[in-house]
């Protein structure tokens, strides 16, 4: 079992930034990627990015060149640098990580992001 904690969400003006930080605890070594979802009311739940042990990301089409994500292996954390915000980006934030050849998510309790004036 992985433990997944964020932090890092708050209010933002539109255009503005945030960066959102996960951190891991418990059976670390199973990890292979980590990544982050994103959900608001009323909505489907949203892959926003990923990034493997080997550090290839990946991202969904609405954040891509906006969005960055990033992982530090010696601090078992990953980051999502979030930029040019827009009201649109307004969810709860959840970092999930995985095994290999796993479709099994472990995930975070969320972090909340809102973006508006």
């Amino acid at each position: 079992q992985v433990q997944l904690v964020e932090s890092g969400g708050g209010l933002v003006q539109p255009g503005g930034s945030l960066r959102l930080s996960c951190s891991a605890s418990g059976n670390i070594s199973s990890i292979y990627a980590m990544g982050w979802y994103r959900q608001a009311p009323g909505t489907k739940r949203e892959r926003v990015a990923g990034i493997t042990n080997d550090g290839r990301a990946n991202y969904g089409d609405s954040v891509k060149g906006r969005f960055t994500i990033s992982r530090d292996g010696a601090k078992n954390t990953v980051y999502l640098q979030m930029n040019d915000l827009k009201p649109e980006d307004t969810a709860t934030y959840y970092c999930v990580s995985t095994e290999e050849y796993s479709d099994h998510l472990d995930w975070g309790q969320g972090t909340q992001v809102t973006v508006s004036s």
